[in-house]
C-alpha cells in the first residue's frame, strides 16, 4: 500500500466526520454571510479542529469572500483548505544535524510513546543510522521490556537500569554510551508523566538539564506523542507539557482508530510546532512523515495517487 492510500485510510473517520459536519452547513449554500461563517466555525469546532483553528480559518474565509468574490461552495472549500493549510508548520524532517543526535520522546501512559520510539528506531536503522536506546521509563517494568523487545527487533543498541532508578541517569548513561560507540542517533523514552503533577515535570527538567550539559551543541528533538483518540483531552496534554519542554515536535498515534483526528490542527497551531509524525496502524511502516499539504487534502477527500 502506497504512502497516499495509507494516509487516507488511516484517517477516514476523522475525514468523514469533518465533511459530515461541513456538507451539512453548506448543503444550502447562497453567499458568504455571517451566518453561513458562524455556522462553518461551529461545524469545525464539533469536527474538533479546535476553536482557535476554527475562529482563524472563519477570519481567513472573510478575507478571502471579500478579495477573491467567493461564488460557490467549491470556491469556499478551497479557499478553507488553503486557509486550513497555512496554519501547519512545514515539518522539515527530524534535526539529526550531528553526531550524536539526541530525541527525547515524552508524553502520558498510554499514548503509544514506547511504541512510536520503536517504529522511529526501525526508521532510522533503514536510513543506515547507527541507533541507541535510553530506557528512561524506569517507573513501569513493562515499558523497559517492551522497548527491549523493539531493540531486538530494529538490532539496537539499548541502556537499561533497574526499576525505580533514576531515569535522568539513565540518559547520561545512555549519551556516554552512544559517544563511546558511535551512534548517531539517541532515543529516551521518558516516564508517562500526568501534566498535572508537578513532580514529573521536575523530572524532565532535571533530564534536559542533563541533555544540556553534555551534548549542548548537539541536534536535538523533543516529540510530544498525543493520542488523537482523547481529542480536546491532547490539547490540554499539549499545553501543559509545552510549559515544562522545548517541544520541537508532535507525534499523534492512533488516527486510524478515531474521528477525532482534526486535533492534529488544532494542538499544531495552539502551539505552533510542526507535527512530525501520525501514526495509522500496528505496523512498523503505519508511522507516517506528516505532509501538511497531503493531510489537509486527504482530510477533504481530494487527495489522489
Amino acid at each position: 500500500m502506497g504512502f497516499l492510500d495509507k494516509l487516507k485510510g488511516g484517517i477516514k473517520k476523522t475525514r468523514e466526520a469533518v465533511t459530515g459536519q461541513l456538507d451539512h452547513v453548506l448543503s444550502g449554500f447562497r453567499k458568504v454571510d455571517e451566518e453561513l461563517l458562524s455556522e462553518l466555525e461551529d461545524a469545525m469546532i464539533m469536527a474538533d479542529l479546535g476553536v482557535d483553528t476554527a475562529m482563524k480559518a472563519v477570519e481567513g474565509l472573510k478575507i478571502a469572500a471579500k478579495n477573491e468574490n467567493i461564488k460557490n461552495k467549491e470556491e469556499l472549500m478551497a479557499a478553507l483548505k488553503s486557509n486550513l493549510l497555512s496554519m501547519l508548520k512545514e515539518n522539515n524532517g527530524l534535526n539529526l544535524n550531528t553526531k550524536p543526535a539526541i530525541i527525547l520522546v515524552i508524553g502520558v501512559n498510554g499514548v503509544g510513546k514506547t511504541t512510536t520510539i520503536g517504529k522511529i528506531a526501525s526508521k532510522l536503522t533503514k536510513e543506515h543510522k547507527k541507533v541507541i536506546l535510553a530506557a528512561g521509563d524506569t517507573f513501569r517494568a513493562a515499558a523497559s521490556e517492551q522497548l527491549d523487545i523493539w531493540a531486538k527487533r530494529t538490532g539496537v543498541d539499548i541502556i537499561r537500569a533497574n526499576e525505580g532508578s533514576d531515569p535522568a541517569a539513565v540518559v547520561y548513561d545512555a549519551i556516554a554510551a552512544a559517544k563511546a560507540r558511535g551512534s548517531d542517533v539517541i532515543l529516551c523514552d521518558t516516564a508517562g508523566r500526568l501534566h498535572n503533577k508537578q513532580n514529573l515535570m521536575n523530572e524532565l527538567s532535571k533530564i534536559d538539564r542533563v541533555i544540556e550539559r553534555e551534548l549542548g551543541s548537539s541536534s536535538r528533538e523533543t516529540l510530544l506523542v498525543l493520542d488523537a483518540t482523547t481529542g480536546q483531552n491532547a490539547l490540554s496534554q499539549a499545553k501543559e507539557f509545552n510549559k515544562a519542554a522545548k517541544i520541537t515536535g508532535l507525534v499523534l498515534t492512533k488516527l486510524d482508530g478515531t474521528a477525532k483526528g482534526g486535533i492534529v490542527l488544532a494542538v499544531s497551531t495552539a502551539l505552533n510546532v510542526p507535527v512530525k509524525f501520525i501514526g495509522v496502524g500496528e505496523g512498523a511502516d503505519d508511522l507516517l512523515e506528516f505532509k501538511p499539504a497531503d493531510f489537509v487534502d486527504a482530510l477533504f477527500g481530494t487527495v489522489s495517487d
